[in-house]
């Protein structure tokens, strides 16, 4: 009985340890301190990132030309910010980034409740229209793109990056 118990247990350690694999990465908190923190991580190489929400509309048809982008441009780094300020909801948001082929990149979701604080620590100008792209090269300049980038000047962007280094 005990072998029984001990091999069914195992199998379903193993079936979930599978799953988990197969899962797309958790969404990070976006808090106070976070922005450094993404700056820090990416210090040296080419940065794209987008700041978007589940509520948005432009953003629904930006996101899968993102997916195709950052699949198409390994050596840019992309990371996703859902900077929703209606109730921010993580398997939605989760839902949007799979759908748009984005689940492997580095996604962050706001997880304060005072978003303009956040949003300072960002971009002191930022009124909190999105979508929003910050474009940072590898020497840390910062190029910001209010309202929806075009993919154009994301390839433009991207290639002068690879020029350079």
């Amino acid at each position: 009985m005990r072998f029984r118990f001990a091999g069914i247990a195992s199998l379903v350690v193993l079936i979930a340890s599978a799953a988990a694999l197969g899962a797309s990465p958790a969404l990070k908190p976006f808090e106070r301190g976070t922005w450094q923190g993404v700056l820090r991580g990416h210090a040296g190489r080419p940065v794209l990132v987008h700041f978007w929400g589940v509520t948005c509309g432009p953003c629904k048809v930006e996101l899968p030309l993102l997916g195709r982008f950052a699949k198409e441009h390994p050596e840019i780094d992309v990371v996703t910010v859902s900077a929703d300020l209606v109730p921010n909801l993580p398997a939605a948001t989760q839902s949007m980034l799979d759908k748009a082929g984005l689940a492997s990149t580095e996604n962050f979701i706001f997880n304060d409740g005072f978003v303009e604080r956040l949003r300072f620590e960002i971009d002191p100008a930022w009124q909190g229209d999105i979508p929003r792209t910050m474009l940072i090269s590898p020497e840390g300049t910062i190029t910001t793109i209010e309202g929806s980038a075009e993919i154009a000047d994301l390839e433009k962007w991207s290639a002068q990056q690879l020029s350079k280094h």
